[in-house]
Parts: structure tokens; C-alpha cells; sequence
């Protein structure tokens, strides 16, 4: 092999096999995002198993013999498969329903078994016409000769993408909210993908009417290193954010629950600058509720739904809050910050940590640094 081939192994390789640890890590994790995650790993499943064949071809492995049979075209199941991951990853509890949603892998289906038909046709080809029937000849000039496959795929791609796109889409389902900046990346898969399907169905439009179809390697190379770079990006982004939420549930409520929530809300804040409940570093949702007067489930979605955060979360806000007003009091200048975490109502030294770290998104010494 030549140095370059040599060197397109090594860079489609390591696409290849990177999307493929990533597709089992994925496939098997059940902790979170199970079905997105699943069809992401198969999205990686078959963009490494198209470069692993271009590897083999590389090597001159496929050539008509029994590897050329085996290994069949699925380029027309990417669009389904990222459609698919996109819908699961942003809806919650997704069910896919076999009677409305497998007409999108009819696609697959005829590549599939067009793709068989026209390789047996090598068990009937003599080198003449006359010994293949005429959808045989024709189907085979126009799948082998023609860049049909290429140009369906990449018209899948680009319209799977758009309507992926449009499931991200801020407050098209009134129940949920979407975490814009935890669907970012899947943003720029999107449009990455889209922008490779425009520039392979150029490349190959090209090379059809220019070149006489001959795939040179001065553009065919770049084509499959950019496939198997992507390969390389989304298995990494998949594999960091495969535990992170995209959207948040919306409760929708009635006037008069409403109402409720936000008189509980007034008396809950009242508490907490009149009483310094916060400074109690044994406060419970319980404890609070009762101050309050109501029941805690009601202190919960109060919680929720008017200030968004977990019972934890609001309590340390406040806590780290009076972190920073101690801090400002020249007569707190020699107390450690610990002391003061102390002070505000934390009780250990690595609960104040985590909750620094999580509300501000810096390390406690910050709070002193900037007070």
C-alpha cells in the first residue's frame, strides 16, 4: 500500500473504532436516555460499519467475491436514525408506534433489497446483455453507473436534519421545556451533517458529469475522513452528555392553584429573610412545610414551579447569599470561609463545596476572592 492509503487507514480507523466503543457504551448504558442513546449508537453502529468497508476496499478485500455480497449499502437509515434520536432525546417517555413510525425506514428497506438484487446479478452476468433480464441490465447501470444511492442518501440526510431541527424548537409542546443549552450540540451535528450531505451530493454530481464517475481519490479521501471524523465527534459528545436532560416538564395549573403557589411562595420568602430558617443546618423540607403551615407536597411544587429549583438548591442559594454578606463585614475578616459556611447553616465543609461549585459554578475560594 502507498503511504497515503496507509495514512487514510489509520485516520478512517480510528473514526471507525471509536464509534464503534461508543455505540456498545451507549447501547448498554440504561441509566438515563435509554432510547436516544440507543439510536445514537446505532447512528455510530452504521457510520463505522460504512468506513470499516471502505477500510476493506482499501485493502482490495471486496472484489466481486463473498465480502461483496455480505456487505450491503445502508445509507438510506441514516436520516431515520437521527430523526429518531433527536424525537427520543427531547420527549420525554418516548414509545415508538410500529403502525405510524417504521414507514420512515422504507427507505432502508428498498436499499436493502434493491441492493441484493442487483449484486446476485453477478451470478447470472456472462459479459453480455442478453444474459440479464432487462430490469437486471438496466437496475445495475443505473445503481452502479449512476450516483443514485449517494444522491438519496444525502437528500435524506438533509431532509431528516431540518425536520429534526424542528423538534428543538423552544415551546412547541406546551407540557415541556426545552434545555436549550444541553441540545447546543445536537444543534451543531445537525448542521455539520447537513452541510457534509450538501457538499458529498456536489462532489458526486461532479464527478458524474465531469469525471465520468470515477470517485478520484483527491475528493473521495476527504469525503470518507470527514465521515470519519464526525463519527469521532458525535461518539465523544454522546458518550459525555448521555446522562444529561434536554428538556424540563412543564405543570400546567389553574388560576386558583396558581394563586396558592405564589401566596406560598410570598410567606416562604418572608421566612427566610425574617427568620433565617436557611441558618439552620438541620432544615428539612418537612420542617419547612410545617412552619409554613402546609403540606410539603405543596411546598415541593411551590418550589418548582415558581422558583424552579430542588428544596436543596433554594435553601443553599440563601445560605450562600449570607456567605457573601458576611464576607463584606470587615469584623468577619479573620474567620476561615469554612467558619462562615458554617455561620450560613452548612454542615460539612463537602456539602458547602458541592453546592457552591453547583449554584455559582466556581470553587468556593471565589466567593472570597470577589466579595
Amino acid at each position: 500500500m502507498k503511504s497515503l492509503d496507509v495514512l487514510l487507514v489509520v485516520l478512517l480507523s480510528i473514526g471507525a473504532i471509536q464509534g464503534l466503543i461508543y455505540g456498545i457504551i451507549l447501547w448498554r448504558d440504561k441509566h438515563y436516555n435509554t432510547i436516544a442513546n440507543r439510536f445514537l449508537a446505532s447512528i455510530l453502529f452504521f457510520f463505522s460499519y460504512r468506513l470499516f468497508v471502505e477500510i476493506l476496499k482499501l485493502f482490495g478485500f471486496v472484489d466481486y467475491n463473498i465480502l461483496y455480497h455480505i456487505l450491503l449499502e445502508y445509507n438510506w437509515i441514516y436520516g431515520a436514525l437521527i430523526f429518531f434520536f433527536v424525537k427520543a432525546y427531547v420527549t420525554p417517555n418516548v414509545k415508538l408506534q410500529l403502525k405510524r413510525d417504521w414507514i420512515h425506514f422504507i427507505p432502508v428497506i428498498i436499499e436493502f433489497l434493491w441492493s441484493n438484487f442487483i449484486k446476485s446479478q453477478n451470478f447470472f452476468w456472462d459479459g453480455t446483455r442478453e444474459s440479464l433480464s432487462w430490469l437486471g441490465y438496466w437496475g445495475y447501470v443505473v445503481w452502479m453507473h449512476y450516483p443514485t444511492m449517494y444522491i438519496i442518501c444525502g437528500i435524506l440526510i438533509i431532509i431528516y436534519t431540518l425536520k429534526s431541527e424542528k423538534l428543538l424548537v423552544p415551546n412547541t409542546n406546551p407540557s415541556i421545556e426545552i434545555i436549550q443549552e444541553n441540545v447546543l450540540w445536537i444543534k451543531r451535528f445537525l448542521k455539520v451533517l447537513r452541510y457534509y450531505a450538501f457538499l458529498f451530493i456536489l462532489i458526486v454530481l461532479i464527478d458524474f458529469f465531469f469525471f465520468d464517475y470515477a470517485f478520484n481519490r483527491f475528493y473521495n479521501y476527504p469525503l470518507f475522513i470527514g465521515l470519519a471524523l464526525i463519527t469521532y465527534w458525535l461518539g465523544l459528545e454522546g458518550f459525555n452528555r448521555r446522562t444529561k436532560s434536554a428538556v424540563k416538564t412543564k405543570v400546567i395549573l389553574t388560576n386558583k392553584e396558581q394563586e396558592q403557589l405564589e401566596t406560598i411562595a410570598k410567606d416562604l420568602e418572608l421566612l427566610m429573610v425574617e427568620k433565617a430558617l436557611y441558618k439552620n443546618p438541620e432544615l428539612t423540607l418537612a420542617e419547612l412545610s410545617k412552619q409554613l403551615g402546609v403540606k410539603s407536597y405543596l411546598t415541593t411544587k411551590c418550589l418548582n414551579t415558581v422558583f424552579e429549583k430542588k428544596f436543596s438548591d433554594y435553601i443553599n442559594t440563601y445560605r450562600i447569599e449570607a456567605i457573601k454578606t458576611l464576607l463584606k463585614d470587615e469584623k468577619n475578616a479573620n474567620y476561615t470561609l469554612l467558619s462562615l459556611a458554617f455561620e450560613a447553616g452548612f454542615n460539612s465543609k463537602a456539602s458547602f463545596n458541592r453546592a457552591v461549585k453547583k449554584i455559582t459554578g466556581h470553587a468556593p475560594s471565589y466567593l472570597k476572592s470577589n466579595s
